[in-house]
């Protein structure tokens, strides 16, 4: 047993207390990784509100994490102790029918489908003061070590600077994903992003990348537009400088509406707002924000009737 610190959400909209935590060996099958460095993303907040679903307290969030090998359980072939690697909040379990499925990036074993609060032999590796503590999405970040299933580990190459890659766990692959895997952006195409955090940049990125003539990020936070810019984005626009509105500004400014719209905040209205953005025949959007547990949207549904469609992504579709 290891006892290191780890930052703990004792429960719902209470702030993350750090603790000392013990942390069990892994098991057949497990791996123990000593986290060197680890992103934050918006979903851990959405844990601390207690607006993601089927989350379970007294818990350790944080996946967007990379580290090194502590020791591996039995059985374990893929990692040895000592490799960098990269924890992964949506597993690739190679059996179920996503994973076989080479046009899916999704496993049976995430969270939408089964709970992952515990290890699939449905104990916790994590204990305080007496305490059983939840894992999330059997990654648990915001802990100096911890332990995950081995198909939920990819190994990296030992160059890698940890404290950069770390973000492929989450928020860059998602967004980057989004355009490139996702959407399918097209040479040439014309892009709207929704929201510049980390996730909307990486889409930026990602459109970039594929080749779009027009990227137009467009934020409520124009301080973000500088970084916007330097990354790709052709255009930069703020919907509070207007009174109309922003998908009747983006077709303006288009002619007809972009080619690919993406969300990338989590809020109904702005998801409602980059499908009508899109132009009416062959546009697409992409949602990659994550909405509060419970939540509904209403659409018009003559915004998909001509045409457009309207994808979610989870990891920016990737394996």
């Amino acid at each position: 047993v290891i006892r290191c610190r780890a930052a703990v959400a004792w429960a719902p909209g209470k702030p993350l207390s750090v603790e000392e935590v013990e942390v069990a060996p892994p098991k057949a099958g497990e791996v123990r990784i000593k986290i060197v460095a680890t992103g934050i993303c918006h979903s851990d907040d959405h844990i601390l509100k207690g607006s993601l679903p089927n989350v379970e307290f007294p818990v350790i969030p944080g996946h967007e994490g990379a580290g090194i090998v502590e020791s591996i359980g039995e059985g374990v072939t893929s990692v040895k102790p000592g490799d960098k690697v990269i924890p992964l909040c949506i597993p690739q379990c190679g059996e179920c029918s996503f994973c076989q499925n080479p046009e899916s990036n999704f496993c049976q074993k995430s969270h939408f489908s089964e709970s992952q609060n515990l290890l699939p032999d449905k104990t916790s590796r994590f204990s305080c003061k007496g305490k059983q503590i939840h894992h999330f999405l059997w990654v648990s970040t915001f802990s100096e070590y911890t332990v995950v299933p081995e198909y939920a580990v990819a190994k990296i190459d030992a160059a890698a600077p940890l404290d950069k890659v770390c973000l492929f766990g989450c928020g860059f692959s998602t967004g980057y994903g989004a355009a490139i895997n996702t959407a399918k952006v097209k040479p040439g195409s014309t892009c709207a992003v929704f929201g510049l955090g980390g996730v909307g940049l990486s889409v930026v990125m990602g459109c970039k990348v594929a080749g779009a003539s027009r990227i137009i990020a467009v934020d409520i936070n124009k301080d973000k537009f500088a970084k916007a810019k330097q990354l790709g984005a052709t255009d930069c626009i703020n919907p509070r400088d207007f009174t109309k509105p922003i998908q009747e500004v983006l077709t303006e400014m288009t002619g007809q509406g972009v080619d690919y719209s993406f969300e990338v905040i989590g809020h109904a209205d702005t998801m409602v707002a980059a499908l009508a953005s899109c132009n009416m025949s062959t546009g697409g959007c992409v949602m990659v924000g994550v909405m509060d547990s419970g939540s509904e949207i209403s659409i018009d549904p003559t915004l998909l009737l001509t045409g457009r469609t309207w994808k979610g992504t989870m990891l920016g579709g990737s394996k």
